[in-house]
């Protein structure tokens, strides 16, 4: 089997409530924008990924498009090892592309990604539901809404203000009580310092973390913060890659650890994360973009085969207006089933990626 060519588009989907408007502590929107890759190979298989370009303006698909045909035609799309070991793109693109080459590997061997990465351990993948900042009272609303569909987690944006946080964080508590998990994710708003405060004001709602309060590095930081507060920290923007995660392991700077596609280059890397997670015993958190269809599917396989991934998993799915895929995955109570079809389990609509196409990126 070998891969003929290679098409990149750039849609841009409408989002709707409860997501929309989506507002953190950087910027306010209610849309989503993803790269959709298309691996169109011999004998008529077509394999299928996404990779996350939101809030990236200017970006175009065509020079990605033209670098992708270069390098990867004629190539066996079951090398996916030695793609990653030698792809020269950044984890974006690259990412986009190794999604797309498990969906054409599984396709071609009659089995289900998960299959491929070891079978299904979780045949339902739990969902976090996701909510932007809101005031105290709109946030009781929409936990008691999330709810009422099922959902047992809810992870919410931050970092604004400290105090606001401290409002939404107890009007989802009046609200729903201890029925849903909650986790606040600041994006790195904080320094060391607000952050351990705010955690400690923090602790009488026991969330079952707070994400990427602090910036990234240095890792000190992260672990100086553990020591101040029973708040359990996780770490995101953090996670780049399987080294980086030793070293968070290493340093015990984490009791939760969200890798994401598009940051530690697809698939494949995030299985690793997450066999370092499991080694440490550390849960990990499939992280989300805003996702489609075929990165959504992309979470779901590694979280069906995956030990560490045994937390619900971050997804704003449910919020998109339409999908770009011919049958979008189905969420049932907070829930996606992990799809038993070959490859990923979606397939890339054509009409519907027309009608979403963007020449460039134009979020800010």
């Amino acid at each position: 089997m070998r891969i003929e060519d290679v098409r990149i588009t750039i849609v841009e989907i409408p989002q709707i409530e409860p997501v929309a408007p989506y507002r953190s502590h950087v910027r306010t929107s209610s849309t989503t924008c993803s790269a959709i890759v298309e691996l169109c190979c011999d004998h008529g298989l077509v394999g299928w990924g996404e990779f996350n370009v939101n809030f990236l303006p200017g970006t175009t698909a065509g020079p990605m498009q033209q670098q992708a045909r270069d390098f990867l035609v004629g190539w066996d799309p079951r090398d996916v090892e030695v793609f990653a070991q030698r792809c020269p793109f950044e984890n974006r693109l690259k990412s986009g592309l190794e999604i797309a080459m498990w969906d054409a590997a599984g396709k071609s061997a009659g089995l289900s990604v998960a299959r491929l990465l070891g079978g299904i351990l979780r045949p339902e993948i739990e969902l976090a539901a996701c909510m932007g900042i809101q005031t105290y009272e709109r946030a009781g609303e929409i936990a008691r809404w999330y709810v009422g569909q099922g959902y047992t987690t809810l992870k919410t944006k931050a970092g604004a203000n400290a105090e606001e946080d401290l409002e939404m964080v107890r009007g989802v508590r009046d609200a729903v009580g201890d029925r849903l998990q909650l986790r606040i994710d600041p994006n790195r708003a904080y320094s060391p310092q607000q952050a351990a405060e705010l955690a400690r004001q923090m602790e009488p709602y026991q969330l079952q973390y707070f994400e990427q309060p602090i910036m990234a590095e240095p890792l000190a930081d992260a672990v100086w913060l553990r020591q101040q507060t029973r708040t359990p920290l996780a770490l995101n923007e953090s996670v780049i890659d399987p080294p980086s995660v030793w070293e968070i392991l290493r340093l015990d700077a984490a009791e939760f650890i969200l890798p994401d596609t598009h940051i530690a280059g697809g698939i494949g890397p995030c299985r690793k994360i997450g066999e370092l997670g499991a080694a440490a015993g550390v849960p990990c958190i499939m992280h989300c973009g805003h996702d489609l269809g075929p990165k959504t599917a992309a979470m779901v396989h590694v979280a069906a085969a995956c030990e560490a991934y045994s937390l619900a998993n971050d997804s704003t799915y449910y919020g998109l207006a339409e999908d770009i895929t011919v049958r979008p995955l189905v969420i049932e109570r907070g829930r996606i089933r992990v799809p038993e079809t070959p490859g990923l389990g979606v397939e890339g609509d054509p009409e519907k990626i027309r009608k979403y196409a963007v020449d460039a990126v134009t979020q800010a």
